[in-house]
């Protein structure tokens, strides 16, 4: 029998061209200035996805299934120790559109079972507008008190 997974999409206009926000994605220097304190990115096929984040040691891992240069980037995830979502578990699909001078982001993460899903969700609404305020030369917000 099937799991009951669910499905996570957001859209977000950057302005910022795509090849800013590629290597805000698969550059690991980059990557951690919008989310995470250590980041291990090997963005091809197969290659390492893992992410440490600063506020609770969690680490995201999984690897790289697809990864087009300045247009689309698709990895598994999942967290070490976690048997709920563990690695590679869920997929993120992150695709980048030109519009004008800047990006057009969808995100999809799927696979994610039922119970995990408000706090992937809150996640990702955190993130986000960080990694936008990165590619626009902002320093990237803080959460909400």
């Amino acid at each position: 029998m099937a799991l009951d997974t669910k499905v996570i999409e957001r859209v977000i206009t950057i302005d910022a061209p795509p090849e800013t926000v590629f290597r805000l994605l698969t550059d690991p220097v980059q990557y951690v200035r919008w989310k995470g304190r250590l980041a291990e990115l090997e963005p091809r096929p197969g290659g390492k996805f893992r992410v440490e984040f600063p506020s609770t040691k969690d680490i995201a891992a999984g690897k790289y299934v697809e990864v087009i240069r300045d247009r689309r980037v698709v990895f598994t995830w999942g967290w070490e120790g976690n048997e709920m979502v563990p690695p590679g578990s869920s997929t993120v699909e992150i695709d980048l559109q030109p519009m004008g001078s800047g990006t057009r982001l969808r995100l999809v993460h799927r696979g994610l079972p039922q119970a995990a899903i408000a706090s992937h969700t809150e996640g990702w609404d955190y993130f986000m507008p960080r990694l936008s305020d990165v590619a626009e030369g902002r320093a990237p917000r803080e959460a909400a008190t």
